[in-house]
């Protein structure tokens, strides 16, 4: 496959789900990438590639111009795949949706990718579900929140957020007018009471910008 994609013009989406294709397979089509100029669309998700695996896209996507979505949820990626992906997305100006859900990342993985959308203005859509986050990681995605004009969507589900990063979410998104969608279901540590709150200001950011906001 790797192979095909180095001379191949035409194909714009590629799916590997659930190949075990290791971080060997990921080096693979990583290393293809750098002459491919039209696949768009990249699913890796459930592979097992691991940290490895996470920084040799990590390269690819620095230089890379057609890229826009990439996905690579349940791969084992821990804090140094993070850090690797963290890095990019400061210079990358291509992608637009990234999914690391059901990683390893955890606050420390968390608080590096929140650092990079920092100075990101085209990243519209990240998952970060089932990540082992907690108060800390969401206290530093929030702050990504007050000042973000480009991401619309924040997936959170799944982690380990209590009441203290959910009111955190909270006070960003006073002042947000761009995000509408969140997910924070499975968070078990946000009462219902909260979860309204957050629902009804990302409903006025949908409001403000005429699209239907969910929250699920």
């Amino acid at each position: 496959i790797a192979e095909a994609l180095r001379d191949n013009t035409t194909l714009t989406t590629l799916t590997l789900f659930r190949n075990e294709i290791g971080d060997d397979g990921a080096k693979a089509i990583a290393e293809a990438l750098l002459d491919n100029t039209t696949l768009t669309t990249l699913t890796l998700s459930g592979n097992w590639s691991g940290d490895d695996g996470a920084k040799v896209l990590a390269e690819v996507l620095r230089n890379n111009t057609t890229l826009n979505t990439l996905k690579m949820g349940g791969n084992e990626i821990g804090v140094d795949g993070s850090k690797a992906i963290a890095e990019v997305l400061r210079v990358n100006t291509t992608l637009t949706t990234l999914d690391l859900g059901y990683n390893k990342i955890g606050d420390d993985g968390a608080k590096v990718l929140a650092e990079a959308l920092h100075h990101n203005t085209i990243l519209t859509t990240i998952d970060l579900g089932g990540n082992w986050i907690r108060n800390d990681g969401a206290k530093v995605l929030a702050e990504v929140l007050r000042n973000n004009t480009t991401l619309i969507t924040l997936i959170l589900e799944h982690n380990d957020i209590g009441k203290d990063g959910a009111k955190a979410v909270a006070v960003a998104l006073r002042g947000n007018r761009t995000l509408t969608t969140l997910n924070l279901s499975g968070n078990y540590g946000i009462n219902s009471k909260l979860q309204d709150r957050i629902q009804r200001l990302v409903e006025v950011n949908a409001g403000s910008s005429g699209d239907l906001a969910r929250i699920m």
